[in-house]
């Protein structure tokens, strides 16, 4: 593509010579001639001066400084790069539609049109399987489970009996969803523990990605409920009867404990813990490694454990570093109080 054509795909303005072929995608500090790349993020400021590529993506305030590249000004750079990404590379080809030999489908699914269904996939009576959906090899759905068109199951996917997704779903590799909840009552000091009856279901909506070895349990009572535009980044852990808001996303290794609410549009970041029976709302952002214990009723940023608002937290993490120096000069006043205590004569006990 010639880097006109391009600008007019992201919406954007060439500084530099229009007719500069552009045959690949790389990052900036690894972009050769005929490659294209983008600055978004200040950080990468730095290799602004030595990069080779032949074009960059960069907002409409960034100043030009160099001849030889051919900058193609945008609102917003990072935007722009994944729909020239999705151009360059588009998505792997959809299998044909069919049934592979090795599948075994219980006698009463219902399949819908154009379904695509791969090697050794397991189906289990009364499910439904909508119009276009892609389930790939070693994939188990069990009773009753309904999937919705659209949507594509990666390799190694476990669907628990009465699983609800949607439409336009991407579960990745590993996932198993509808797995029993963590439910336990101790029976005395010395007699183990009884199982509480997980007899709920999970209901996956419209347009949510799963990642790799997600886990999400079904509901003690009711449902466990994924919204629709939710995204899970691999190893998260959902427990029963959570509620994610709609359009929250969630880094890896973060874990929600059972009946919390999590409002629409969240950012939580990797290896957050929530606490159950707690609720969060709308617009929060929760920071790497946060523990949450109460419930976050106002929008914004947090970070730490437990979390406060982000300025305060920042503020209590800077006055922590302060406490050996503290520390030494306190020891330091003891000293020369307990040496003018002596000069004068004063017993330090009166």
């Amino acid at each position: 593509m010639q880097a006109a054509e391009i600008a007019k795909l992201v919406g954007g303005d060439v500084l530099g010579d229009p007719s500069r072929v552009i045959s690949g995608v790389r990052k900036i500090e690894e972009a050769g001639e005929g490659d294209i790349s983008f600055i978004a993020n200040p950080k990468y400021l730095r290799f602004h001066d030595g990069t080779q590529a032949s074009a960059l993506l960069v907002n409409r305030e960034f100043e030009t400084t160099r001849k030889d590249l051919v900058y193609i000004k945008t609102d917003d750079p990072y935007l722009a790069f994944l729909l020239v990404l999705r151009t360059f590379m588009p998505p792997a080809i959809r299998p044909e539609p069919g049934v592979h030999p090795t599948a075994v489908i219980a006698s009463d699914v219902v399949l819908g049109a154009n379904v695509s269904i791969g090697p050794h996939v397991v189906v289990g009576a009364r499910s439904v399987i909508g119009d276009g959906v892609v389930i790939q090899s070693n994939t188990v759905l069990g009773e009753d489970v309904m999937v919705g068109r659209d949507t594509v199951i990666f390799p190694n996917v476990t669907l628990y009996h009465q699983t609800r997704v949607g439409e336009r779903v991407t579960i990745h590799a590993g996932a198993v969803i509808g797995a029993d909840g963590f439910g336990f009552l101790p029976r005395g000091t010395s007699e183990g523990w009884e199982k509480i009856p997980q007899t709920g279901i999970v209901v996956v909506e419209d347009d949510v990605e799963i990642g790799a070895n997600v886990t999400i349990d079904r509901a003690t009572l009711g449902e466990t409920r994924i919204e629709q535009g939710v995204k899970l980044d691999n190893l998260v852990h959902i427990a029963h009867n959570v509620v994610l808001g709609r359009h929250t996303v969630i880094a890896a290794q973060a874990g929600i404990s059972g009946s919390a609410r999590i409002g629409e549009r969240n950012m939580i970041a990797g290896q957050v813990g929530i606490v159950g029976h707690i609720d969060t709302v709308p617009d929060v952002i929760i920071e790497a490694q946060s523990g949450v214990s109460k419930s976050i009723r106002k929008a914004g940023r947090y970070f730490g454990h437990p979390v406060k608002e982000h300025a305060q937290a920042l503020r209590q993490e800077g006055a922590l570093r302060q406490l050996p120096d503290l520390l030494r000069d306190i020891r330091d006043m003891q000293r020369r109080i307990a040496q003018l205590e002596a000069a004068l004569g004063v017993d330090a006990k009166e």
